[in-house]
């Protein structure tokens, strides 16, 4: 049977080398346009240099942010957690219960006293 934490982590590096596949090629695209032009606009080195620096934020970016999602919690921490929710909903919804039944009893009660 497949590890399911394995195939999570394949896929994540699946998202983040497409995504830096992405971003490299249209890179090279821009850079393919800017460099013939750079002579003609007289921005020399400045576009060049701000695509290919573009494009190392995103990349690393995107590394990063896939490093942090991996901090996440546990997937049995979660269930835990999940399980406690669920407790405490049942604990406050038979508490609402028994509140409104007192609430009936007395409202009775007030009727029985003032008839």
């Amino acid at each position: 049977m497949a590890d399911p934490l394995h195939k999570d982590s394949e896929h994540a590096e699946d998202i983040r080398m497409t995504t830096t596949t992405k971003i490299w090629s249209y890179a090279i695209g821009m850079l393919a346009l800017c460099i013939p032009l750079s002579p003609i606009t007289r921005s020399g080195a400045i576009l060049p240099l701000a695509v290919v620096t573009g494009a190392a934020a995103g990349t690393a970016f995107v590394w990063r942010s896939d490093q942090k999602a991996q901090n996440a919690l546990p997937a049995s921490k979660l269930q835990q957690i999940e399980e406690r929710l669920a407790n405490l909903e049942t604990i406050a919804a038979s508490g609402q219960l028994e509140l409104r039944s007192q609430f009936k009893q007395l409202e009775s009660n007030n009727q029985n006293v003032s008839e």
